[in-house]
């Protein structure tokens, strides 16, 4: 189910947006409008859904109006026309109509926001900074501190818990931030460029220390950022904006992949396609391996064969014949890297990333197979993993395109 659903939004800034609603019916670019009537447009008719536990990334340059996306989920900047609708319990509310009381629950029980600057109260400690949220809630002073102390456990900051803020490094200080939010216990988190400011691998750091949160607390999370390899990382869909406007949205693969215009091809243009890639994307198909004799080939220069199975041939009766005798291991059972031998023909999800999958191919010498519900689907073989390298994606352009 949608966690949030926004159609059809324009957020505009000035004493007389329906002036430039009116310009935007007509056409008019976002310039044209601002030298006419003043009036700046960050958000032009937007629809975008975010499902329940997913993490969204808004992306774009500076100004495509990813912030004030961003901050309307959360009635910080006011709604200019469209909708915008959290879900709260079983019923949802829409934002562009809800009243003060309305906006004031969401804030404190469904929506919190760790900012990019901390936003810390330099006059509280590590410990009250976490529990503030909770106090505006109503909540007594024991309880408050109890679950604040709990959250920087949970980031591994307790026993920082009586210090203030200056005494703690930036990537400390985040993740108080981190803790704080995390401490409303709101079903969406938005986060807007939180780990920008710091360097390199405190961000790498904290993104991974995300991601293991997210594991544990399933939130729905609206991450804005201006960093395409930190999106694709943590996201598990991209958006990206330009000029208020939302240009293409979909999954890390498909926005590498099969970028819709000139703006985004020019975004991921540097990508390292290894963060990326999954097995799907590049694996030959089983139907598109050469047959002989009821016979599938695996692989050319280890004459590796199969028996062509049927529908119903599950991957333990698979007949494989070689020259040397090998044995088929599931991925998933390898404990670590270093058990893998070169008689393995490893089994694994077309889900598997590039990186993985050339780590498995590296080790055995043998192609790595592609299985879905316990049925062999593809193969991953040398020439494959080229292709990753060499940025050619037309297969997956080509079944994005037919989908």
């Amino acid at each position: 189910m949608n966690a949030i659903t926004i159609k059809d939004l324009d957020v505009i800034f000035g004493d007389n947006p329906s002036k430039a609603i009116e310009l935007l019916e007509q056409g008019e670019s976002r310039q044209n409008i601002i030298d006419q009537t003043g009036q700046v447009v960050g958000v032009d008719g937007v629809n975008i859904s975010v499902k329940e536990g997913e993490i969204c990334v808004l992306m774009g340059l500076s100004g495509s109006g990813k912030s004030s996306l961003l901050r309307a989920i959360n009635g910080l900047n006011t709604i200019s026309r469209g909708s915008l609708e959290i879900k709260d319990g079983d019923s949802l509310v829409d934002l562009a109509n809800c009243n003060e009381s309305t906006l004031r629950h969401l804030r404190t029980h469904r929506v919190s926001m760790v900012f990019q600057k901390f936003a810390l109260m330099p006059w509280l400690t590590v410990l009250d900074n976490v529990a503030f949220g909770l106090e505006m809630k109503g909540m007594s002073k024991a309880k408050r501190r109890s679950k604040a102390l709990e959250q920087l456990e949970m980031v591994g900051l307790a026993e920082w818990a009586d210090k203030h803020p200056h005494e703690l490094s930036g990537g400390m200080q985040q993740r108080v931030g981190l803790a704080r939010a995390f401490a409303m216990d709101t079903d969406v988190l938005l986060m807007d460029e939180p780990f920008s400011a710091l360097d390199p691998l405190i961000r790498a750091q904290l993104q991974d220390e995300l991601l293991e949160l997210q594991t544990k607390l399933n939130k729905t999370i609206v991450f804005v950022s201006h960093d395409l390899d930190e999106a694709l990382k943590i996201g598990n869909n991209i958006a990206i904006m330009e000029s208020g406007r939302l240009i293409q949205h979909g999954t890390p693969e498909e926005i590498v992949l099969a970028p819709k215009t000139q703006y985004v091809k020019d975004f991921v243009a540097h990508t390292n396609p290894l963060n990326v890639l999954k097995g799907r994307s590049l694996m030959q198909p089983i139907e598109d391996l050469t047959t002989e004799n009821h016979r599938i080939q695996l692989c050319s220069s280890n004459d590796i064969w199969i028996q062509s199975p049927t529908s119903d041939d599950q991957l333990e009766n698979l007949n494989i014949s070689s020259v040397d005798p090998l044995v088929l291991v599931q991925w998933e059972e390898i404990q670590n890297l270093d058990a893998i031998q070169p008689n393995m023909l490893i089994v694994a999800s077309p889900e598997i990333s590039m990186r993985d999958a050339i780590e498995l191919k590296n080790r055995t010498c043998h192609p790595v197979l592609m299985a879905e519900h316990g049925q062999l689907i593809g193969v991953l073989n040398d020439g494959d993993f080229y292709n990753a390298l060499l940025g050619n994606y037309q297969s997956f352009e080509q079944s994005s395109n037919a989908a």
